[in-house]
């Protein structure tokens, strides 16, 4: 240690090391980082668009519910971007983050362009869950709430897990068209099956199995019943061997009273 010679710029150069040091531990403990970091960023932009990389032009396409703003936010696009420093992959992921956008592709086209092609989801059905209304995609994506009554002649799924099991569902109703058209929401039942509610107030409970089969004797029953009639309240097709009807109250006084008059004339008639 003693023979040992320390260069004559060692003491400046620990000093200045002291110095980043203490100015790299004040700006951590103050949080001053992202801060630091946006600045040296702005800093690297403004070199490159004074280079000739400035975004002068985006060619955008496929965009339709969202906004070419949110659009230009989520892939950073600003006034102070440049071609040279934009992280494509980067972009990618935050457009995709946006629930409308299924993918998106992003290309630089030196020395100033840049070109965005978005693919967005299809607004497939409404889904109700803890009192508020959604929008979903054929693969129960939550793109966004009923906020636009465009959506409104969408069919309507209710309950937990109904968002993700909406397309087979509606897919068997389909081969039903004449019963499709009379739904007015398809009612998950505890992630397991599904009960028809039709616009006239009648509750369909069908089964968790064999679906197709209780679909054609609903149908069945349509044509030759008429669903639409005000003394059926409920039918129960959960049972593969029997249907269960049940009657409006005044239905089932006006059948009591008809049972009781045909006993007594029965009686009368043995007498």
């Amino acid at each position: 240690m003693a023979d040992l010679r320390l260069p004559r710029w060692a003491g400046a150069a620990a000093t200045a090391l002291l110095i980043l040091a203490s100015i790299g531990y004040g700006a951590w403990k103050g949080g001053h980082f992202p801060m630091i970091a946006e600045g040296l960023s702005d800093a690297r932009d403004a070199a490159a668009s004074a280079a000739g990389f400035r975004i002068a032009a985006v060619s955008l396409s496929g965009e339709n519910h969202v906004s070419r703003r949110e659009i230009f936010a989520a892939a950073g696009v600003t006034d102070r971007a440049s071609l040279l420093f934009l992280d494509v992959d980067a972009a990618r992921v935050r457009l995709k983050a946006i629930p409308w956008i299924a993918d998106a592709a992003v290309r630089k086209l030196y020395p100033d362009r840049l070109q965005i092609t978005v693919t967005e989801r299809d607004a497939f059905a409404l889904w109700q869950h803890d009192g508020n209304v959604s929008v979903i995609s054929a693969d129960g994506t939550v793109v966004g709430p009923l906020a636009d009554w465009r959506f409104a002649h969408l069919p309507l799924v209710v309950g937990p897990g109904a968002a993700t099991r909406a397309r087979e569902f509606l897919a068997l109703l389909d081969a039903h068209p004449e019963i499709r058209e009379q739904v007015r929401a398809g009612v998950f039942v505890a992630e397991r099956r599904w009960n028809l509610k039709l616009k006239n107030g009648l509750d369909v409970r069908l089964p968790e199995a064999d679906v197709p089969r209780a679909l054609d004797t609903l149908a069945e029953l349509d044509r030759d019943k008429h669903l639409d009639s005000r003394d059926i309240t409920a039918i129960d097709l959960r049972l593969p061997d029997r249907v269960t009807v049940h009657l409006s109250d005044s239905a089932a006084q006006a059948r009591a009273e008809a049972l009781k008059d045909k006993t007594a004339k029965r009686k009368r008639g043995d007498a």
